[in-house]
């Protein structure tokens, strides 16, 4: 699953909404921010932490674009290296942040510990393989590719017309304070209550006749906050234990 976040120059953070969607993707959070001539990222296991580091640094520099991410983890290990943004090619001027599952080219082989995007930030992107981000034709051959996934890229590198980028941010949505979201996984514990029956957790869905705690969409546990197969009830805690969003940043 994972959920992207991108802020435009001027647009504030909403902590809640950060918190809601690193607890609907536990695999490792991560953030950028533009900072003037460079770029300042974080990375941990800790979502606490990294808000936190996120919100302090944004209001330090407010009028610049900025991304966090959350991430459910599909390839690779559940490690700090594997949080995104990714430096591309390795020049930390430009960052990258991806929601979806990327095409096999850029999947880890056997023995590669590394996550898709990772890879594609490392190897696969780097020689721009659509053509350049800021024509027609290197932008909608890299939003084809991802095909329904989206990806932000925030550069400081003088070779590109802008700083940040929004790839298929059609497929996204913009809040009503300006925030954009790769999806709406952060507004299940934002806006409904753990009594709430019928409503998925995950992608938000409205499933009358759900059976047990698995979306009948997406697969997604109400019980353990994994996607079927990879549910782990009934050892994980449920739903109730992360209903109070602050009680969850404080524990």
């Amino acid at each position: 699953m994972c959920i992207l976040t991108f802020f435009k120059p001027g647009v504030p953070v909403d902590v809640d909404a950060l918190a809601a969607g690193a607890v609907a993707n536990p695999h490792g959070h991560g953030y950028a921010v533009v900072a003037e001539d460079h770029i300042r990222t974080g990375h941990d296991l800790d979502p606490a932490q990294v808000i936190t580091e996120f919100t302090d640094l944004r209001a330090k520099y407010p009028h610049t674009p900025a991304l966090f991410h959350s991430r459910w983890a599909t390839h690779g290990q559940i490690t700090i290296d594997n949080c995104h943004p990714f430096a591309v090619g390795g020049d930390e001027r430009t960052v990258l942040a991806h929601n979806g599952i990327l095409p096999a080219l850029v999947q880890p082989r056997p023995g590669d510990l590394r996550s898709d995007t990772r890879i594609a930030a490392e190897d696969f992107l780097p020689a721009q393989p659509f053509g350049p981000p800021d024509s027609w034709v290197g932008r909608s051959g890299l939003e084809q590719w991802l095909r329904s996934d989206k990806m932000v890229l925030l550069t400081v590198d003088p070779a590109y017309r802008h700083r940040a980028y929004v790839f298929n941010e059609h497929r996204g949505h913009y809040s009503d304070t300006g925030v954009w979201y790769s999806n709406t996984s952060y507004q299940s514990l934002l806006y409904r209550h753990p009594d709430d029956d019928g409503y998925c957790y995950g992608c938000g869905e409205y499933d009358p006749e759900l059976f047990g705690p698995h979306c009948s969409y997406c697969g997604f546990c109400a019980e353990c906050f994994h996607t079927f197969p990879h549910c782990e009830c009934p050892a994980a805690p449920g739903v109730e234990r992360y209903a109070d969003l602050e009680e969850y940043l404080a524990a």
